[in-house]
């Protein structure tokens, strides 16, 4: 199970809407075949174990970090190709939560006459795709977000500059953080300062570019700027109001930016919460969050960030840089947003730390 782990890990981020899964086929102690989710979510990880296995699959095992599914979707159900091939068992990891599938396909399995375990890392399993389980049961993506800072937490100097505060090291970690993600959410204020392009530039890897998100209130992006510029590279959504022009829509929609009218929250900005929630209906599982420090600590306030990435670069800026989270209105301890350490690592001259959500 730990071998079709690694093999569900290898396109994370880039299947979406489906989950990332892998399928290992043992038979006399020997693996004829295996698999893992294709990019775009298709075939899937059984199939193409299946495939890979041919008619050595009668009578062996199959290891399948997932639920086989059990309905009919855009490709037939994994669950009748494993009994067409004749499996003797299938070891699953984790339910698929799925309400059309939920046990089902495990259930039918075990109809045919297929001796099925279940529940094998199981935490590990769900840990994968955990943006896919809150997706189906949260209607929202997980969110991870990232920080490049100085010692005391400054992203920018006093004139806003911020190229680069960390090393190539780092730099090149947060491109492949991005390909893991199916798509990277900013905002406008970033997009005019610095006219990122929010792509993944590693070699070997620009083909697994994250959807791009931006935050637009009144679309003051420019045609110009690199992002609407390569809009047609790049899948891109601009979510904005109905405080913006219906022209300058129509201007950025030949450019091929896909434009979100959603509601306004009390200060006359994007509902980030509505945000998620779109993205999640469009079938996104995990959302990279590179913002400036407003718009941080707007989703640090929400209580929406599931993970943080700090990259931490040995220098200090001083009180009057830029803050890397803005204020989120705090007046007591009791009130701050609790973080647990789960990974520190050296990056270069720079440091790594990983933090996930305590709830």
């Amino acid at each position: 199970m730990n071998i079709a782990l690694r093999l569900a890990d290898r396109n994370i981020g880039n299947v979406y809407p489906n989950p990332s899964v892998g399928c290992l086929i043992i038979k006399n102690d020997r693996v004829v075949g295996r698999g893992w989710t294709q990019l775009g979510g298709r075939p899937h990880a059984e199939a193409m174990a299946l495939r890979q296995a041919g008619s050595n699959a009668k009578g062996a095992t199959v290891y399948s970090t997932l639920e086989p599914c059990s309905h009919f979707g855009q490709t037939p159900p994994c669950c009748d190709a494993l009994i067409g091939a004749g499996i003797k068992r299938l070891v699953g990891g984790m339910r698929d939560p799925d309400p059309r599938v939920n046990g089902n396909g495990f259930l039918k399995l075990r109809k045919a006459g297929i001796e099925v375990t279940d529940g094998i890392q199981e935490g590990l399993a769900i840990e994968l795709n955990n943006g896919f389980v809150s997706k189906i049961k949260n209607k929202t993506p997980i969110v991870t977000l990232k920080l490049a800072t100085s010692i005391d937490s400054k992203i920018s100097t006093k004139m806003g500059e911020s190229k680069w505060i960390t090393g190539n090291q780092a730099r090149h970690s947060v491109h492949f953080q991005r390909s893991r993600h199916d798509a990277i959410l900013t905002g406008i204020g970033t997009v005019i300062a610095d006219d990122p392009m929010l792509n993944c530039r590693l070699k070997g890897l620009e083909n697994r570019s994250p959807v791009r998100v931006i935050l637009d209130t009144k679309l003051k992006i420019s045609a110009k700027n690199q992002i609407a510029s390569s809009a047609a590279e790049y899948e891109t959504i601009v979510f904005t109001t109905n405080e913006a022009k219906h022209r300058k829509q129509v201007q950025l929609e030949k450019l091929g930016i896909k434009i979100e009218r959603i509601e306004m929250d009390k200060n006359g900005r994007v509902l980030v919460n509505s945000v998620l929630a779109t993205l999640a209906g469009n079938g996104i599982t995990s959302v990279l969050v590179e913002s400036g420090g407003q718009l941080a600590a707007e989703f640090i306030r929400l209580n929406l960030v599931d993970y943080l990435l700090v990259y931490c670069a040995p220098i200090v800026i001083g009180g009057d840089g830029g803050d890397a989270i803005a204020s989120v209105g705090l007046n007591k301890l009791d009130m701050a947003f609790p973080f647990e350490r789960i990974k520190t690592e050296n990056l270069g001259i720079d440091l790594l730390e990983t933090y996930k959500r305590r709830v």
